[in-house]
């Protein structure tokens, strides 16, 4: 007897098309009620062969019903999906083809086939219809009808009389309906199912919804009502006058007008719940109450006093604020997953035009931004056209600061404002400033709550889809909606905790930064708690702004944080201008050159200069400063290629450093740039001859990382004079150096160097790991230099 199938669908495909498959695999999971019969492969063969003891052609013909290859350019040629075509075509060789459906990408070609009507086109297809494709030909292999998998295996119940609102639009929550489901049956405990979640989650639309698909026979009516007294549109918040009813007594009333009963709304009010009862011991009703957080407190806990004795026979479906003291099954709705988020955008996008032309990154933005909020989603689309709404980024803009009155984020997230705890609200206005997951011991500290009282504010905000949490619930962050919401709403407690974490990111700023170079690890490490800090450096006194510009100067540079770096000082630079501290000024303008020198943007860096001399004029320059202005004016020349202009001005930097002293690092600097530029101009004797004196410098004063990028540029002068063997040991000697730094940009040269080198000597294979790390670190920094890596590492695998 053969052992049992592990997996439906297994998929073979290249790294590129990861996000694509894993979209379409979550779709398909969704659709079988076994999750572990569908294997997402995600192309690691290795993987799968031994992790898993899978062995490819066993897994294909033997463990899995339906095998898709997802071909895209060079996808036969790929280490890992060419060992699995191997193992495919060999099935569709055998004539096991029936097993194997091709697809493609950008008419992707494949050894061994050529025929084009073999594959299924994908470059056009959402992962939705990709995977109805699939499902429709996995039900065909095996014998049923095309749309087994892609039909419901449940219609709505028509059958029993009801005043249900029509639903437009309903997809995913299908745990959350068996939930209910269950809540509902005879044998169950309690009145029935509450479910809780914050505005525009969902709750009305899923309550409805598994009303729809009450079993027939289980009730004999279903009563529809709703304390709602406004609905959000694209053109703003609407009173629903007439529909809505708005207490305790008149829910009564409307249950007996439904029962057609209307004289029981005639009997003493404090007989009326007895009546009521009364005459649903048979009726064996289904009641969805809806929106009852909207009634006074008192009308609230009566409706819930008289849901606790309903009869046998009946039950009720509630959406409420969550309530400790219901009896009833409390489901806690989250947000939309990606692919029922998707599919509703699709199903919008049906009459939707602008919709339509958007991409999945942008659709993925919205769902990101929105916290997978279904009624945020169809707000935001419902502004396409309007105004500047031209775009899912231009609608999303427009949301941070909708105007009063078409507000979602007040009519959606307002009302919980008053009934969060203060832990609660501690705990929000801590999230509000961070925009990636923190753990919850640190958010408890900027809070100033304890880790168990922290804990237990999250997971109530978790249940209301405010925060998200990471698999374990260590890590928590706010939903990017309600962070802006929060903002405007609860500006103090937000700003409470903002000096909290501004005096935190201080005191390890300054007792880490500098010129600390051992102590850039620390920094790094607590980098996700200090960026955000950066804003309200900002926002506060200018002499703190400019202390931190100073005490991250260097660690900027070294972890090729450039475009943090950059924005900061930019911003520094205009508040002290502001604050009349001309020499502030002129750091900062220096410090801003000093960026765009890297990004090799040279009339940028000559404005620097200009500017920062332009500062420190107002204020009487010192001679440390001119000589950082002209410095500066160097940099930019040699950019420009004009290397006499910027021979010059390193000179003149050069004589004014030392004057005040003979050796110092800004001595070593200007001696070290005088020789590159002497260098790039031919000049090779007298650059050998500066670099040699500055290396001495450095090493004299202990300027560690500029012996790192003095040694590389020795290297670099012996790599332009053919030199391998002398620019092999110096640059390896530079990586050592630049290693024990820990500055990235020169750890990327250094083995930018070294690749080149040994590529030279025809030995590709050993250079391959220095240009690939090259690459990796200039792709991060957005180093102008990845072009020259990349070029190298195309040698080395050529």
């Amino acid at each position: 007897m053969s052992s049992p199938k592990r997996f439906r669908i297994a998929f073979s495909f290249a790294g590129e098309k990861r996000d694509f498959v894993a979209q379409v695999a979550a779709i398909l999971a969704t659709r079988f009620s076994e999750p572990a019969i569908l294997y997402d492969k995600y192309h690691e063969a290795e993987f799968a062969r031994y992790d898993l003891g899978i062995y490819l052609p066993k897994l294909y013909r033997e463990e899995a019903d339906l095998v898709v290859a997802v071909i895209c350019p060079n996808y036969d040629q790929k280490q890992w999906t060419g060992w699995e075509w191997m193992a495919i075509y060999s099935q569709l060789t055998r004539r096991e083809g029936h097993n194997i459906m091709l697809t493609r990408f950008e008419y992707a070609k494949v050894d061994g086939l050529f025929d084009p009507a073999a594959f299924v086109e994908l470059d056009h297809k959402s992962p939705e219809q990709v995977a109805t494709l699939i499902l429709e030909r996995l039900a065909i292999n095996e014998g049923f009808p095309k749309d087994h998998y892609t039909k419901s295996n449940q219609k709505p119940n028509t059958s029993i009389p009801n005043n249900l609102p029509r639903l437009q639009y309903f997809f995913g929550r299908e745990g959350d309906l068996q939930k209910i489901a269950e809540a509902l049956a005879p044998d169950a405990r309690g009145w029935g199912a509450l479910i809780d979640g914050p505005g525009g989650i969902g709750k009305t639309s899923l309550a409805i919804r598994a009303a729809e698909f009450v079993p027939p026979g289980r009730f004999r009516r279903i009563i529809f009502l709703s304390a709602k007294e406004r609905e959000l549109t694209a053109d703003g918040q609407r009173a629903l006058g007439n529909f809505v009813v708005p207490g305790y007594l008149e829910m009564l009333n409307a249950i007996a007008r439904e029962l057609n009963k209307p004289d029981l709304a005639k009997s003493p009010e404090n007989e009326r719940a007895e009546v009521v009862l009364r005459e649903l011991r048979e009726a064996d009703v289904l009641l969805l109450l809806d929106n009852l957080e909207t009634l006074p407190a008192d009308d609230r806990d009566q409706l819930f006093a008289f849901l606790n004795r309903l009869p046998r026979g009946c039950s009720a479906i509630v959406t409420s604020r969550r309530r400790a003291d219901a009896s009833a099954i409390a489901v806690r709705l989250d947000k939309l997953e990606w692919p029922a988020a998707h599919a509703l955008m699709n199903e919008i996008a049906q009459n939707n035009e602008r919709l339509q032309k958007t991409n999945e990154t942008e659709r993925r933005s919205l769902y990101e931004e929105t916290g997978g909020n279904p009624l945020l989603i169809r707000w935001v689309t419902g502004q396409f056209g309007l105004g500047r709404c031209r775009t899912i980024a231009a609608a999303l803009e427009f949301l941070r600061s909708a105007p009063t009155g078409n507000n979602p984020l007040e009519f959606i997230f307002g009302d919980l404002l008053d009934v969060f705890t203060e832990n609660e609200t501690r705990m929000l206005a801590a999230l509000a400033h961070f925009t990636t997951p923190m753990e919850v011991k640190f958010i408890a500290e900027l809070a100033s709550l304890n880790e168990v009282a922290a804990q237990g504010a999250l997971s109530d905000l978790s249940s209301r889809a405010l925060v998200l949490p990471d698999l374990e619930e260590r890590k928590f962050i706010l939903v990017p909606m309600v962070a802006d919401f929060l903002k405007r709403a609860r500006p103090e407690a937000v700003a409470e905790t903002g000096n909290r974490l501004e005096k935190y990111a201080y005191v390890l700023i300054v007792e880490n930064g500098g010129k600390k170079y051992d102590c850039f690890p620390v920094l790094d490490a607590a980098w996700p708690t200090i960026s955000p800090a950066l804003p309200l450096f900002i926002a506060g006194p200018n002499q703190r702004l400019q202390s931190v510009c100073t005490a991250l100067q260097h660690f900027f540079n070294f972890t090729g944080r450039w475009d943090e770096g950059l924005s900061i000082t930019q911003q520094a630079e205009a508040k002290a201008v502001a604050a009349g501290d001309y020499g502030g000024a002129g750091w900062r303008a220096y410090q801003v050159g000093t960026f765009h020198q890297m990004r090799q943007q040279a009339d940028a860096v000559l404005d620097c200069a200009d500017r920062a001399a332009a500062h420190w004029q107002t204020t009487q320059a010192n001679v440390r400063e001119r000589s950082a202005a002209i410095h500066l004016c160097g940099l930019g020349y040699r950019l420009k290629n004009n290397y006499p202009a910027a021979i010059t001005a390193y000179r003149e930097a050069l004589a004014l450093d030392r004057s005040l002293s003979n050796e110092s690092m800004e001595v070593a600097i200007d001696l070290n740039d005088l020789a590159n530029a002497e260098h790039l101009s031919g000049d090779h004797e007298a650059a050998v001859l500066d670099y040699r004196e500055a290396l001495r410098v450095a090493r004299a004063v202990g300027y560690t990382e500029g012996e790192a990028y003095i040694t590389g540029n020795l290297a670099e002068l012996a790599l332009t004079q053919e030199d391998w063997t002398g620019a092999e040991t110096l640059a390896h000697d530079a990586l050592s150096s630049s290693e024990k730094v820990g500055r990235q940009e020169l750890i990327a040269l250094d083995c930018q160097r070294i690749a080149y080198v040994l590529v030279r000597q025809e030995k590709p294979v050993e250079a391959r790991p220095y240009a690939q790390r090259a690459v990796e670190i200039f792709t991060r920094l957005g180093s102008p230099r990845l072009e020259k890596s990349r070029t190298i590492l195309a040698e080395c695998e050529g």
